[in-house]
């Protein structure tokens, strides 16, 4: 089983750099897709339904912004659109399209659009806000008795490994204390296992998906890795190859693309 996550920075922009035709050469079995940026009268038919895929997805409530999508060759069993349902206190993440879920038999692929703080204090607090809310939706799943997969950018490298100038970056948004501590409690303590730091303990230069546009990040590899498959333990221990694609350019971040035993 080949499932790929990768945030487009718009679904529209990316089709054009030509991420439609090379996500017909990979034979993914799901794709999950952050920051489509689009609404539903804004996709064409190959953005919605690609040759050979079901597509599916929640869109932002505020145009070109943010919303995530699934692609996948298998017709789900359930779909589930935003945190909603009965949890009253989501609306507010709901209404910017950051999570979408398939369900296949008891195995769910989950594409997930963490926020991101960096444009100023009442980002980050909104962040820590979702990350807060976030963690018990977290621990209701690893306890459902489900295998989850969940991909996404998840808009924080967890450790000094997983950014090049992480000493320049301790106090900025992506790389804050607290923002490390959910993640390493994620992991250690609620259960959920980082997929690509199992296979890859040691990577860095290589382990960045994604770099901004300033100045010579992309040319000089001045990555951060946000983007993760993150999953319970005894799907994760499937996973026997995992890889970040950059022999193309479809966005500011890169595919992650990991391979599971069926």
């Amino acid at each position: 089983m080949k499932i790929i996550s990768l945030n487009l920075n718009g679904i529209r922009s990316a089709t054009n750099k030509g991420v439609q035709t090379w996500l017909q050469t990979q034979n993914a079995d799901v794709v999950c897709m952050q920051e489509i940026k689009a609404q539903q009268a804004d996709m064409t038919p190959e953005m919605l339904n690609p040759a050979g895929y079901y597509g599916y997805f929640h869109y932002a409530e505020k145009k070109g912004y943010s919303g995530v999508g699934i692609y996948c060759k298998a017709k789900p069993d359930a779909v589930i659109e935003g945190l909603g349902g009965s949890n009253d206190g989501v609306q507010d993440i709901d209404s910017e399209g950051r999570y979408l879920e398939c369900q296949f038999g008891n195995l769910s692929v989950i594409s997930l659009y963490l926020p991101s703080g960096s444009s100023g204090e009442e980002r980050q607090a909104f962040k820590f806000s979702v990350m807060t809310r976030f963690m018990l939706h977290m621990q209701a799943l690893i306890k459902s008795g489900r295998e989850i997969i969940i991909c996404g950018d998840w808009n924080i490298a967890h450790k000094e490994a997983d950014l090049k100038n992480y000493k320049g970056n301790k106090k900025n948004s992506g790389f804050l204390p607290e923002e490390r501590a959910w993640l390493t409690t994620l992991f250690d303590e609620v259960g959920w296992v980082d997929v690509y730091r199992t296979l890859h303990p040691n990577t860095t230069d290589e382990c960045y998906t994604w770099w901004s546009n300033r100045g010579q990040a992309y040319a000089k590899n001045v990555g951060w890795r946000i983007d993760y498959q993150i999953a319970t333990p005894a799907i994760a221990a499937k996973a026997v190859s995992t890889s970040v694609y950059k022999a193309e350019r479809f966005s500011d971040h890169a595919p992650l693309i990991v391979e599971y035993l069926d």
